[in-house]
């Protein structure tokens, strides 16, 4: 039984991040380093193999928004400060059902994109892209596709958002891979016309380390 017929079994409306995110690394999307620790040895193993900085956050599959709860801490560089983080998450997340601590490699970029997709009751599968990270609402600049997408949807898609300017050479760093990013978008399009029961995918922010698109954040809705 997959992670999807799992969560359906048990009641479950969404997947947690850790799920979300090896469902989509089965389509090719490229997420960020990460191990999921429920316990402290487990959690000291994930440190030592990723290494620093890292990024801590709570998981499970009914916390949704971890920084509203103030449960997800950024650019930790110490043993110590790593062993602190996880003492504080783990006492707030005890009584949710097989909650962890995911340890993530420290994501570098100054560029953040999202991408997703939304099941919509007359077109099926739509896929969307724009403008992430803390300036989503605020800008609300994003474009969508109906589902199957061609390479050429992915691309007008990509270009026509008013901050394209940001997918070039921008200060000092590289153009993004379009490529890449397509090919995001693509299989975002290809998990929705072949897993009937998810209803919504995000992902927010993806990140632009170096010139390559990598989501460190990840959400899936199902029905």
């Amino acid at each position: 039984m997959g992670l999807i017929e799992i969560a359906v079994s048990q009641g479950r409306k969404s997947l947690s991040e850790y799920e979300s995110k090896l469902i989509l690394s089965d389509y090719g999307i490229p997420v960020v380093e990460e191990k999921l620790a429920q316990n402290e040895p487990d959690f000291l193993s994930a440190v030592k193999s990723i290494g620093f900085p890292l990024a801590i956050k709570a998981c499970a599959p009914e916390i949704a928004h971890k920084t509203d709860l103030d449960l997800i801490k950024l650019d930790i560089r110490t043993e110590q400060e790593a062993k602190t983080v996880f003492y504080w998450i783990m006492e707030r997340i005890g009584a949710f059902q097989d909650a962890g601590v995911l340890v993530q490699r420290m994501a570098k970029g100054k560029r953040e994109f999202m991408a997703g997709m939304t099941r919509d009751q007359q077109f099926g599968p739509c896929v969307m892209f724009g403008i992430g990270g803390i300036l989503t609402e605020a800008l609300d600049d994003v474009s969508f596709r109906v589902a199957p997408l061609e390479r050429s949807d992915a691309s007008e898609m990509i270009h026509e958002i008013r901050g394209n300017k940001l997918l070039g050479p921008y200060r000092g760093m590289p153009p993004v891979n379009l490529t890449s990013l397509e090919d995001i978008l693509l299989n975002l399009g290809r998990l929705g016309l072949e897993n009937d029961r998810i209803q919504e995918v995000d992902l927010n922010p993806l990140i632009i380390c170096e010139d390559m698109p990598v989501a460190v954040d990840a959400l899936i809705v199902i029905n």
